[in-house]
């Protein structure tokens, strides 16, 4: 998980610490003139800011972090650094970093507990694009709710791909859910609010719901997710994004949050993300929460999303 913007850190900073080396934070005219930008002073190695700016720019944009993000990191840096003496080590250059993007990460979060909603049945729409593991998700938010005591039915609501009917109802059976559906092509809204009066009737405490999961250019289908929505009145609306796919999740963020708008998302597939950037660039250009994080293919690799989980696993050595 992260392998790569893992070992990209890793590189810079436990080299550097390994040489002994300082970064130069605010250099002098004068002292511009006279040294190089790579020296020597005494036994440690000294390297000017201006290159682990670089060096981190350019990890991060190869990572998946979007520009935009990448630079709001990098500057963010910069502040930090310059309220630090003249010269630091890469200890305290990896904490700051570590500060900077954990703040970003963090912003947009909030404390809202889902075991907790305070009301019932809470109701929680699901969006996202086919491939996204949308239908695995709801599986296993529904599994994870269970395993807390909750009790949850789903409602089968992409009702434009029998595959997904079949695939929803097999996963509900193998957790012991039950799941709510009508025939291949019938009305998503309705099935969606049969399965609020299901829940209703029996002191349910959630309703899932399933949604079309075709591009997200396509009108008609988000005209049919337009329609859930209004039909279900869902509490919580949320988007499943895959990670995997780089930063094609903002232009599809975005697209949603014009058409439909959501409060939060799931970020799927972090198992297989070698890359890692796909959590900040959510984080910095989405504005919405990140509540969950997909960690594996067994129905129990769910959990809330922590800040301090994530910068865990990109700084661990």
């Amino acid at each position: 998980m992260f392998d790569k913007l893992k070992k990209k850190f890793s590189e810079i900073f436990s080299k550097q610490n390994d040489n002994n080396s300082v970064v130069e934070n605010d250099v002098s005219s004068e002292k511009q003139v006279n040294e190089e930008n790579t020296g020597k002073e005494g036994n440690q190695r000294v390297i000017k800011r201006s290159e682990i700016d670089n060096q981190i720019m350019e990890i991060l944009l190869e990572s998946d972090v979007s520009l935009d993000s990448a630079d709001l990191i990098t500057e963010k840096l910069k502040e930090r650094m310059g309220k630090l003496k003249r010269r630091v080590d890469f200890y305290s250059v990896e904490d700051e970093l570590k500060n900077v993007i954990k703040e970003i990460i963090s912003e947009n979060q909030n404390r809202f507990d889902i075991l907790n909603p305070g009301k019932k049945p809470y109701i929680i729409l699901f969006l996202g694009i086919n491939g996204t593991g949308k239908t695995t998700t709801i599986a296993k938010l529904a599994y994870y709710l269970k395993n807390n005591g909750k009790k949850v039915v789903i409602s089968a609501s992409d009702t434009f791909r029998a595959g997904a009917i079949e695939q929803i109802s097999i996963l509900g059976k193998n957790i012991g859910v039950e799941v709510i559906k009508h025939d291949f092509k019938s009305d998503p809204a309705s099935v969606a609010f049969d399965a609020i009066e299901h829940a209703r009737a029996r002191s349910l405490d959630y309703v899932l719901i399933d949604s079309a999961g075709r591009m997200q250019t396509n009108k008609n289908l988000l005209d049919e997710m337009k329609k859930i929505k209004r039909v279900s009145k869902p509490d919580l609306t949320l988007l499943v994004l895959d990670a995997m796919i780089g930063q094609d999740v903002i232009e599809q963020a975005n697209t949603f949050a014009r058409e439909i708008n959501f409060d939060g998302i799931i970020l799927t597939k972090l198992d297989t993300d070698s890359k890692g950037g796909a959590v900040i660039s959510v984080s910095t250009e989405i504005k919405k929460p990140i509540l969950f994080v997909g960690t594996g293919q067994n129905m129990d690799d769910i959990m809330p999303f922590d800040p301090d989980w994530y910068i865990n696993k990109i700084f661990s050595s």
